[in-house]
């Protein structure tokens, strides 16, 4: 499993608040095109994201379904993106003081040929995009305002 953490400058409700817009989602997440839909009770567990990934014109719609959700601790997701398979994704967060939070995402493939091609290269450069991706949750959620 690749596991990159950040600690974000904005407390746990903001960075959360990010999270539990599903809309944002092509903003921050690395490889993430367009959102096409957001199911309504997001992310309450069984609902999906709605999303095209890769570039056009050879992009991919899929969906990510919520597994766990622990607002403003955990969210887990099962990201797919068929043919290449399946992931499960783990977002934790720890308040660090009042005004920052660790963010902690753990990233494994769960099924399909991403599964069984895993090498130091492939790890390597999930391990560096998800890097990206922590750094733009972090662009977003020090800039958002605090939920109410």
């Amino acid at each position: 499993m690749a596991i990159v953490q950040r600690v974000i400058e904005a407390p746990v409700r903001q960075v959360w608040a990010v999270l539990a817009d599903g809309w944002t989602y092509s903003d921050w997440v690395v490889g993430t095109a367009h959102m096409r839909d957001v199911d309504d009770d997001w992310p309450r567990v069984g609902t999906q994201l709605h999303h095209r990934a890769g570039p056009w014109p050879f992009s991919l719609e899929d969906a990510s379904t919520v597994l766990a959700c622990e607002p403003e601790r955990k969210l887990v997701l099962r990201v797919q993106l068929w043919p290449a398979g399946e992931a499960v994704v783990v977002f934790t967060l720890e308040p660090v003081g009042t005004d920052s939070t660790r963010v902690l995402l753990g990233e494994d493939f769960a099924a399909g040929p991403l599964r069984w091609l895993r090498t130091k290269l492939n790890d390597l450069v999930l391990h560096l995009r998800n890097e990206e991706t922590l750094n733009r949750l972090s662009d977003i959620a020090r800039r958002q305002k605090a939920p109410d």
